[in-house]
């Protein structure tokens, strides 16, 4: 069930984000939105509606929840920008995926993804090293997180939930 849940292994929040690799996680941000198209666009309706594991969210959600993740992280990298240690609002991912837009078309989403990592990938290709210095405060882990680090976690983040779609793909044979 691990290798299911977490197909790409856990983020590991205790290592320290060296230069390379804060520039694998962007390019891993930047290739995400195709990446993740070419997964889904073949699927039926029934495929998008298939968890990728026992209990665990369908394709359809995933992909709805990566746009509203990654906007999220968006928005988050603006205020760290902007802000001095800013408190994000954090939000309940679990309820957010139960929301009727989560049954929508997830080509909705997949755009938004694209646009969003457009808009996300021009700030951190233009980002100082001060900058990937500066930080916000995340209520629920911990309390204050690195954009280096977090530019980290979403290079994870997309690599993660690609495999949870892709791995369905090949267990099931489609």
């Amino acid at each position: 069930m691990e290798e299911l849940q977490y197909p790409v292994g856990p983020f590991d929040w205790s290592v320290d984000v060296s230069e390379e690799e804060r520039g694998n996680a962007i390019k891993t941000i930047e290739s995400f939105p195709s990446a993740i198209r070419e997964a889904v666009e073949s699927l039926s309706e029934a495929q998008l509606d298939t968890p990728y594991r026992p209990e665990g969210w369908t394709v359809r959600q995933v992909v709805h929840h990566v746009a509203d993740s990654h906007m999220n992280a968006y928005i988050r990298f603006k205020l760290a920008l902007t802000e001095d240690e800013p408190t994000i609002k954090p939000y309940d991912q679990a309820e957010w995926a139960k929301l009727p837009d989560s049954k929508l078309d997830p080509g909705i989403s997949l755009d938004l993804i694209a646009g969003v990592h457009k808009r996300w990938i021009s700030i951190m290709n233009n980002m100082s090293e001060s900058d990937w210095e500066r930080k916000f405060k995340h209520p629920e882990h911990g309390p204050i997180q690195m954009l280096k680090k977090v530019a980290s976690l979403y290079g994870w983040h997309c690599q993660h939930h690609l495999a949870h779609v892709t791995r369905l793909i090949e267990r099931e044979g489609w």
